[in-house]
């Protein structure tokens, strides 16, 4: 079952107009949500985040679009998929209601919500070999639009094909000042000795829900100091650890990068800091 603007429709019968927004000119934004036994983890960074990527993207927020609405609709999708009592992954897409080319004749909202299954409850440090590279074909432009998750995910697709092509599990992308922003599907963390170092959003990094619970984390550590600042392709090589983050996976260490292979021990601890904010929230 998928919910389209608050109805409940069968997959296989749901359907979105060929007109729509999000689908013509990548007019959307979404939150890609994880739920445990129906309760939402981290509800309240992603309602806010959501609220803050419809303002920027000049849509208007609907009056009944409170927290608690939100948060029963998501609930809702979720038991309607009997993933009520297990753990799911969902996404929330808002798009502006079709009508207009680039300028669009309304700025009221239309959304669509959806849920699969996850396999774990709490986030487990996949310690598989993990290698990835820099992705020099196109460029992040550092500002604020790139901080949003919108429908404009072009230069993942290209990265990920670049990725699978060249038998990478990720890349790492840059944006036009050279610096290494993020990677594919998540924040980036660096480890040197005793700073873990992350970059800023004004490089055009995502504002992750999981990199904010990672800062909260890092600046309780008595033994690492945080630093939030652009990183060179140069320091990838010379850091003693790499990660990456995000809701669905929580830590990815990352193992090598060209020549460099890396520890993931600052990955595990966090990991287990992170899994209990997971369980308070």
């Amino acid at each position: 079952m998928v919910n389209i603007n608050g109805e409940l429709v069968p997959q296989d019968q749901a359907s979105l107009s060929i007109k729509n927004r999000g689908f013509a000119y990548g007019d959307a934004v979404f939150e890609t949500i994880r739920v445990l036994n129906g309760r939402i983890v981290f509800w309240e960074d992603h309602y806010f985040r959501m609220m803050a990527s419809m303002r920027i993207m000049r849509m208007e927020i609907p009056l009944n679009f409170s927290p608690e609405f939100l948060e029963a609709e998501i609930q809702q999708i979720v038991r309607e998929n009997d993933l009520f009592e297990s753990q799911a992954r969902v996404k929330f897409t808002v798009f502006r209601k079709e009508g207009g080319f680039y300028t669009p004749t309304t700025n009221e909202t239309e959304y669509l919500i959806t849920a699969e299954a996850l396999a774990e409850p709490f986030y487990l440090l996949n310690e598989d070999f993990y290698e990835v590279e820099l992705f020099k074909d196109h460029y992040i432009a550092a500002g604020l639009l790139s901080t949003l998750k919108t429908n404009n995910r072009a230069i993942n697709v290209l990265g990920s094909i670049f990725a699978k092509e060249n038998d990478y599990h990720n890349c790492l992308l840059i944006n036009e000042q050279k610096n290494v922003v993020e990677a594919l599907n998540g924040n980036l963390f660096l480890v040197k000795d005793n700073v873990i170092k992350t970059p800023p959003l004004t490089d055009g990094c995502l504002k992750g829900i999981t990199r904010g619970k990672i800062l909260e984390i890092i600046k309780k550590l008595p033994d690492y100091s945080l630093e939030v600042a652009s990183i060179s392709p140069f320091e990838l090589q010379k850091a003693d650890e790499m990660f990456i983050t995000n809701v669905v996976m929580g830590i990815q260490p990352v193992s090598k990068y060209r020549k460099k292979e890396y520890k993931a021990e600052v990955s595990k601890t966090l990991l287990g800091r992170l899994n209990t904010l997971a369980r308070l929230s």
